[in-house]
């Protein structure tokens, strides 16, 4: 999608996707639709995260810790749903910043453990509002019967997409890091260009 500019002010993108999805391809997968709408989402709430110089990585980790923390970098990169090595950047990052720090528990000296900060857990009550603002602002003139049946249906396909994955897993598939997947492209075998 295009990006806003200058010239292009965000409500004039606006229409140019509307434009898309409503006539260019109105019947095109749902993903894609899906895919626009989490982008628009994480755009709004990224704008108002960087006000409080929050990036939008660090807010994932943020919800999650807030509901709980004392947790391994693993299961917080799985409560995520990112890879290892992004989780430790990001938490490398957050440390700097003075959001988290790393300690083991007694009794358990192999694992490291993620706890808030005093200034990590207070970002909580500056932040979590201006997510409920870009979700207020997404649902806006949405009847409660809609959210509820949208909310079903999308929570259905969390556990489809999940249960496959699961099954993927079950088969010795799995998801390659980025690592993994700059390799393969340097080993891949170049297609040679066609002929005019």
């Amino acid at each position: 999608m295009a990006e806003p500019s200058p010239k292009r002010p965000a409500a004039g993108l606006a229409q140019v996707i509307l434009h898309h999805w409503r006539e260019a391809v109105p019947d095109d997968r749902l993903a894609h639709l899906i895919k626009d709408a989490s982008r628009g989402l994480g755009r709004a709430l990224q704008m108002r995260l960087s006000e409080h110089s929050v990036s939008f990585g660090h807010w994932t980790f943020l919800r999650i810790l807030w509901n709980g923390d004392g947790i391994t970098q693993r299961a917080l990169s799985e409560q995520a749903g990112v890879m290892e090595p992004t989780t430790f950047s990001a938490l490398r990052a957050m440390e700097k910043l003075g959001y988290i720090e790393r300690r083991q528990k007694v009794g358990d000296r192999k694992q490291v453990f993620i706890f808030l900060t005093p200034q990590g857990r207070a970002l909580r009550d500056k932040l979590v509002p201006l997510a409920e603002e870009v979700n207020a602002i997404a649902l806006n003139g949405l009847g409660e019967q809609e959210i509820a049946s949208m909310r079903k249906a999308l929570l259905a396909m969390i556990d489809n997409l999940a249960r496959n994955e699961a099954q993927a897993v079950d088969e010795h598939r799995r998801m390659p890091s980025t690592r993994e997947m700059a390799d393969r492209l340097k080993t891949s075998p170049r297609r040679a260009p066609r002929a005019p």
